[in-house]
């Protein structure tokens, strides 16, 4: 009889977006730090995303975070995020799901009001806020990574399309923002399909013409990200609201505006002259939820980048990301290798029960 292989989960959602947070049967992984840790999962044992986000279990359009000991002391947990693109090193939807899944699953206490705590993400340390209400945790806010804008006003041509104006903004992975009226989208649930096949073109263009390359972490791999930004209308003082639309290569039309979608498009605000520190930008998707970005300041990078388009030395717009999870459900997942439909490459070693 084969050994029952099992993996304990939290399924969330922040503003549709789906996250499976795995709280139980991986073993420790090696490494010093979270961001090693997730260097050993990408390259010896990609098998446990492949699980998650395909069939029988999962799809593409969901995310997994692996819950893991913080190697920092100021941090109560560590996370490391895997999506459809790979692993990137923040997100701020998986951040909100994270948090919230660490407080109900009793990781950190809840505790009544405001309360505060910190996580390590593979980008480093994290500090989340959290507002308790009778005990349901009904928003997170978490710093979203300091972002900067690498490229503006630039243009490509797209088969299919024809030329594309584009801006790049790195806000945890590399961001195309582009115009959605210009390509003829409103940012209606029923142009999605029609999104994902725009997006979807305009990447492997960019991707075929140029690498981006960040200012202190190097090469982080191809642009893998495109966000549709809608017009900005200002709803109060200090406080603004655009419907927008973030793909991830390939294939996948975020169920949520994004919270890394939402911090390049405040970095872009900012560079343009149209924000400033205490200003307020909610995003809002193509099913309606929202994160709201709040630009806290700006700091420079120090360093100087070259290239076409590029703005010299960087202004990094430093910004938090408000938004709530919801549990979806608790439960454990039996892995079956056996299973004609089951890829365990990649994976027993690191099963508790394997």
């Amino acid at each position: 009889m084969s050994t029952e292989l099992t993996l304990q989960l939290i399924d969330t959602h922040a503003g549709g977006d789906v996250s499976r947070i795995v709280i139980g049967g991986i073993s420790p992984l090696p490494g010093d730090t979270v961001r090693e840790q997730m260097h050993y999962l990408r390259d010896d044992a990609d098998g446990l995303r492949k699980l998650l986000l395909n069939e029988p279990y999962g799809i593409p359009e969901m995310s997994v975070d692996l819950l893991v000991p913080a190697t920092l002391p100021e941090a109560q947990a560590g996370y490391i995020i895997m999506e459809v693109m790979g692993y990137p090193i923040y997100s701020g939807s998986n951040t909100i799901c994270t948090a919230t899944a660490v407080l109900e699953s009793g990781l950190v206490a809840k505790q009544e009001g405001r309360q505060r705590f910190s996580l390590e993400s593979p980008a480093g340390l994290v500090q989340i806020e959290a507002q308790v209400r009778d005990g349901v945790v009904e928003s997170i806010t978490c710093e979203g990574l300091p972002s900067y804008i690498h490229t503006h006003n630039a243009s490509i041509n797209v088969p299919g399309i024809g030329r594309v104006n584009y801006s790049v903004a790195y806000s945890g992975g590399f961001y195309a923002l582009v115009d959605a009226a210009e390509l003829g989208f409103s940012l209606t649930r029923e142009e999605e399909r029609a999104l994902n096949d725009c997006a979807f073109a305009i990447v492997e263009a960019l991707q075929a013409e140029r690498g981006f390359s960040h200012h202190t972490l190097g090469d982080v791999g191809p642009l893998p990200f495109l966000h549709f930004m809608g017009p900005v209308d200002q709803i109060a003082d200090n406080f603004y609201r655009s419907r927008s639309t973030t793909y991830v290569h390939p294939g996948v039309i975020c169920r949520s505006p994004t919270g890394t979608g939402t911090s390049a498009r405040l970095a872009l605000m900012h560079h343009e002259g149209r924000i400033r520190a205490g200003d307020k930008l909610e995003t809002v998707s193509l099913r309606d939820t929202g994160f709201i970005g709040e630009m806290t300041g700006t700091c420079p990078s120090g360093t100087r980048s070259s290239g076409t388009h590029e703005s010299g030395a960087h202004q990094m717009v430093e910004n938090t990301i408000t938004g709530r999870a919801y549990v979806l459900a608790r439960s454990e997942i039996v892995i079956n290798c056996d299973d004609p439909m089951v890829e365990c490459s990649g994976l027993r070693h690191i099963l508790t029960s394997g």
